[in-house]
């Protein structure tokens, strides 16, 4: 990582940490709540507390179009990518759900191309180890699926990536926490009124650990981890900022070694430390802007 400022460092630990964490959150909070209800709220409450935040730091209302274009992004990226995933996964393993986020990086790099920004060899060859590493870790998980959440997966990173190349190459937001701050209250409401239309209703009794983890998905999650994205996806090229989905499955099965009692097999070491090689090679392959 020697050519990437502090800053952006930072902003790599906190994606990669926090997004790995989150997998837990989520599935302590879906003891309670609704996944459309528990991610719309998770937006709308981390939205609104750092919109407020920036009001107060004196920062300037959006602009209409501002507006606009952090809706489109918001929706995009929040609505579809992260609420598509949370009804796909009701339908699709976690192993083959992990393998189908892996795609995002080549996917991400290849629409980023379309804009005459292609990845550098170095690069490409950093996201197909992390694929391939990311593939041989989720192996030791089942892949069973069922048609329509194939198909609902496939949209939601679809949705997460065009969202992601707008944001850096065509739609103007408003700068900074703000632009950020647009994008998941107008993602978050559009998902809350899909649950209010889609007739969600609490999944079980609110416990305090569903409400902890909730919490912690709207701090960590929500304005630390998803304002970290948003700034990588200025500072560094597509491949690197999209790293996360191979990174995370490691922070996950690392957690789940070190604080839940399980095992890591050969296979998993192996996969791993693809995936750690990939990253070296992403994070060393250019300067980032």
């Amino acid at each position: 990582m020697r050519h990437l400022p502090r800053n952006v460092i930072l902003a790599l630990l906190t994606v990669y940490i926090v997004w790995g964490s989150t997998y837990f959150g989520i599935q302590v909070a879906l003891t309670s709540f609704p996944p459309l209800m528990m991610i719309g709220t998770r937006f709308v409450v981390a939205g609104g507390l750092l919109y407020a935040w920036m009001k107060w730091r004196g920062a300037p209302n959006p602009t209409l179009r501002e507006w606009r274009d952090g809706g489109i992004i918001g929706v995009l990226m929040l609505s579809g990518g992260t609420g598509l995933t949370a009804c796909a996964e009701q339908y699709v393993s976690s192993g083959l759900t992990a393998v189908f986020i892996a795609c995002s990086p080549m996917i991400l790099s290849s629409l980023s191309g379309l804009f005459g920004d292609w990845p550098r060899r170095q690069e490409w060859v950093g996201i197909l180890a992390g694929f391939a590493g990311a593939v041989l870790l989720a192996s030791d998980s089942t892949f069973a699926a069922e048609p329509v959440g194939l198909i609902l997966l496939l949209a939601a990173i679809l949705c997460w990536d065009v969202g992601s190349v707008l944001s850096q190459k065509k739609l103007k937001m408003a700068k900074g926490g703000m632009g950020f701050a647009s994008e998941m209250l107008a993602g978050g409401v559009f998902l809350v009124i899909a649950s209010l239309i889609r007739g969600e209703s609490m999944t079980g009794p609110v416990t305090w650990q569903a409400v902890s983890a909730w919490v912690y998905l709207v701090v960590a999650g929500s304005l630390l981890a998803f304002s970290a994205y948003m700034y990588l996806l200025s500072k560094v090229p597509a491949g690197l900022a999209a790293s996360y989905a191979y990174v995370n499955p490691v922070i996950a099965v690392a957690l789940g070694v070190s604080f839940g009692g399980e095992s890591l097999s050969s296979k998993a070491g192996i996969a791993m430390a693809v995936i750690l090689g990939s990253v070296i090679l992403l994070t060393t392959a250019r300067k980032p802007a």
